[in-house]
Formats: C-alpha cells, sequence, structure tokens
C-alpha cells in the first residue's frame, strides 16, 4: 500500500483525447466524403456523356454510319464534332458492336479494331453507362499517351436503321479531381466547424465544472484545515489544563505522601509509600495521554524524547521496545510533526491489535529526507483483505503524507507482522 503523488489535469486530458477523436473523425469523414464526391463527380460526367448522346451525337447519326461508309462519317463529323467536344471532353469515340471504330474526332482511330470488355458489351446490349481511369497502355489509347489522365464515360446510341452503338467520351481525371473537391469542401468546412465549436463548448463547460471542483475543493479544505486548527487549539488548551491542574495536583500529592512516609513506621509507612507509587505511575500515565493529546512542539532536538514517551504505554504493557534515532540534521516542524502522526497511529495500531511482543521503531536521515520505520512482530494482517473501517487512522494519513510529498509504505500478512515506513519529502 503505497501512496505517490499524481497530478492529473482534467481539461488537458479531455484536449488530448477530444483532438485525437477530432483528428480520426475528421480523417474519417473525409474518407467517406472523398468516396462520395467522387462518385458524385463521375455521376456528373456520366449524366454530361448521357446528355451528349441522347442530345447531340444520337439525333446526327446519318444512315450508313455503322457500316463506316465515308459520306456518312463526313456528315456526321460537319454536325457533331464541334457540338461534342465542349467543356472538358477531349476525345470521342463511336464503337460498333464488333469493336469497330465507326468514328473518333482523332481521324486516325477510325476503322481500326478492338476488343470490348464485359461492361462494354452489356451496356452496348442493355444501355445504361459506365465510368472508368482510362488505361493509357491500351491500344486504343495510344494518341493519349503523354497527355493528361483521362476516365472514359460509355453509354448507348442507336443508329437509324436502329442498330445499337457504343458511344464514348473522355474527360480529364484533373477536372474530375476538381470537381470532387468542389463537392466536398463545403461538407469538410461544416464538419470542422462543428466538431470544432463542440470541442470549444466541450472545453469551456469542462474548464468551468473543473473551476467549481476546484473551489469546492478548495473550501472543502479551508473547512477541514479550520477544523483540524479548532481541534488542534482545543487539544493544546485541554493538554495545558490537566498539565496545569490534575498533573501537578498529582505531583505535589506524590510528594507529599513520599515525605510523610519518612516519618511513618510499620502499616502506615508501606501504605503511604504504596500510594505515592501508584500516584506517579497514574502520573506517568497522564503524560503519556497529554502526550499523544497533544505533542509538544517538535523538532529535531525534542523529536526524540517525544517518541520515547510514545513508546513509553508500550514497554508499561510488556511488550520489548527498541527506539533508534540517529543525527537527523536540521528537521524541519512540519517533517517533525509528520513522523510523529505516522509514529503516534502506528504504534497505538501496534498495541490496540498487534499482540506483538516486540517493537521496533528507527528514525533517521537519509539525505534530506527523514525514514521512519515502525516494525512489530505481531499477528499482521492482509493489506488487500482488510476491512475498510480497520486501520482508519492509518489509512487516513496517506492523503495527509501525500499532499505533504512523502511516501507512506504498510508491509503485513497474516502471522508476520507489520512494517510501517516513511519517507518524508526531500
Amino acid at each position: 500500500m503505497t501512496a505517490r503523488p499524481t497530478l492529473r489535469s482534467p481539461v488537458t486530458v479531455f484536449l488530448v483525447v477530444g483532438l485525437l477523436a477530432l483528428a480520426a473523425i475528421v480523417v474519417g469523414a473525409r474518407v467517406l466524403a472523398s468516396r462520395a464526391a467522387h462518385e458524385e463527380a463521375l455521376s456528373d460526367a456520366r449524366a454530361t456523356t448521357r446528355l451528349l448522346a441522347r442530345s447531340v451525337a444520337e439525333p446526327a447519326i446519318p444512315p450508313g454510319l455503322a457500316e463506316g461508309r465515308p459520306g456518312a462519317v463526313d456528315r456526321f463529323d460537319r454536325v457533331a464534332t464541334d457540338r461534342l467536344l465542349v467543356g472538358d471532353v477531349r476525345r470521342i469515340k463511336i464503337w460498333s458492336a464488333d469493336g469497330t471504330i465507326v468514328y473518333s474526332d482523332d481521324v486516325r482511330l477510325i476503322g481500326e479494331r478492338f476488343a470490348l470488355d464485359e461492361e462494354e458489351l452489356d451496356i452496348l446490349a442493355h444501355s445504361g453507362s459506365d465510368a472508368e481511369v482510362s488505361s493509357l497502355a491500351e491500344p486504343e489509347n495510344r494518341y493519349e499517351r503523354g497527355g493528361p489522365a483521362l476516365v472514359e464515360v460509355y453509354t448507348q446510341v442507336v443508329t437509324p436503321e436502329g442498330e445499337p452503338l457504343l458511344f464514348e467520351a473522355y474527360f480529364t481525371l484533373a477536372r474530375i479531381e476538381a470537381r470532387q473537391s468542389e463537392v466536398i469542401a463545403p461538407f469538410q468546412r461544416i464538419t470542422l466547424g462543428a466538431l470544432a465549436l463542440l470541442v470549444a463548448v466541450a472545453t469551456a463547460l469542462l474548464l468551468l465544472l473543473t473551476r467549481r471542483v476546484t473551489r469546492a475543493a478548495a473550501e472543502r479544505e479551508r473547512l477541514l484545515r479550520g477544523a483540524a486548527t479548532a481541534s488542534e487549539a482545543e487539544r493544546r488548551r485541554i493538554a495545558r489544563d490537566l498539565h496545569d491542574g490534575v498533573v501537578q495536583e498529582l505531583a505535589g500529592s506524590a510528594f507529599a505522601l513520599s515525605a510523610l512516609a519518612r516519618d511513618q513506621t510499620g502499616p502506615t509507612r508501606t501504605t503511604l509509600l504504596d500510594a505515592a507509587s501508584s500516584l506517579r505511575g497514574s502520573l506517568r500515565s497522564l503524560r503519556s495521554l497529554l502526550v499523544e493529546i497533544h505533542p509538544p512542539d517538535l523538532n529535531a532536538a525534542t523529536l526524540p524524547a517525544a517518541l520515547e514517551d510514545l513508546c513509553a504505554p508500550v514497554s508499561a504493557s510488556g511488550v520489548a521496545v527498541d527506539l533508534r534515532v540517529g543525527d537527523l540534521g536540521d528537521v524541519g516542524v512540519p517533517d517533525a510533526a509528520l513522523v510523529w502522526r505516522v509514529a503516534q497511529e502506528a504504534v497505538r495500531n501496534t498495541l490496540r491489535h498487534a499482540r506483538a511482543t516486540s517493537l521496533t521503531v528507527d528514525l533517521r536521515a537519509q539525505g534530506r529526507s527523514l525514514v521512519l520505520t515502525v516494525e512489530d512482530d505481531g499477528v499482521g494482517f492482509d493489506p488487500g483483505a482488510v476491512d475498510a473501517t480497520a486501520h482508519y487512522g492509518l489509512r487516513g494519513l496517506e492523503s495527509l503524507v501525500r499532499d505533504r510529498g512523502g511516501v507512506l509504505t504498510i508491509r503485513s500478512a497474516p502471522g508476520a507482522g507489520t512494517t510501517t515506513r516513511l519517507e518524508t519529502r526531500a
């Protein structure tokens, strides 16, 4: 059982976790939004291609274009080409079902045959549209090599004879990506703005709550210190009254009885001596009680005597006490008081609970720290299974030791005694 100082700012933890969560959300939202925006950009390209195919190309297709008649190709080229190569459209190709390019704005491709893939054949047979990034390594795209990356979009057109042809338009990939950015930008601004606002509001609320908790803790500490101060003052008053009243009267009575016994003989002398001895024993017990109620001002000079008075009741109960106090150097009053409080509780627990036959109290300086060790050979206990109400006083000292920057360690086991070790802050 060890008490160590722990520093943790809830606002800092929240901001770190919040920023990590914000980054994860932004990255995830960007990935999803990019996919959606990419699909939206391709959808625009498909819509443009369908519009060009249905409104411009199909009405302008002359009879005989599917058979590759030169006159038909010329007529279509004069009527439709300028209206098809608009905006970001870089290339136009029209394919027959056998893979022959029956028309292209690049006349070098007209009449060449290339294999159509399954998607293109399906569109040719059932209409619809499809889009994909162009592979410039394909032979039908050899004249586009060295230029910008392209996206090709397919749809179906029908000749006047009722024969389906595959209409293909090429768009620059950069324009598709630019359109993608245009689509995603507003959503990114909204997402980032909303999340930033959420973090800002939550941070402000957490700061407010932290300040309230801090003020409440400070008020609680002030009340506890006030109660401790009042208790200290009351103990000091009780100890002073007992010392100036009852203790002095008992000491006077003991001296008077001893003096009176010297003038007596026989049973009367014995009775008076016994009474004086009893009074001196009561006086020692009362002085030990006074030390527990309020110890004297503690420092390097008075601490050894105070510890000796503290151990006196243990010795009186028949327990062998070994008190060792080394050279303490320059001990501050707060450290001396802390050593006293821990020693008092440990010795008290030994006397009340341990059923020990020996007790060792060792106090020495270690660098700029004080190290107190209180060890007994009593019945011990299991620190992990002990009832929360047991050894409450020693457990209560943990917060005090922690606040003072020290370390309090309790080692025990059933049948193995108990060791309490305190190391004050250097």
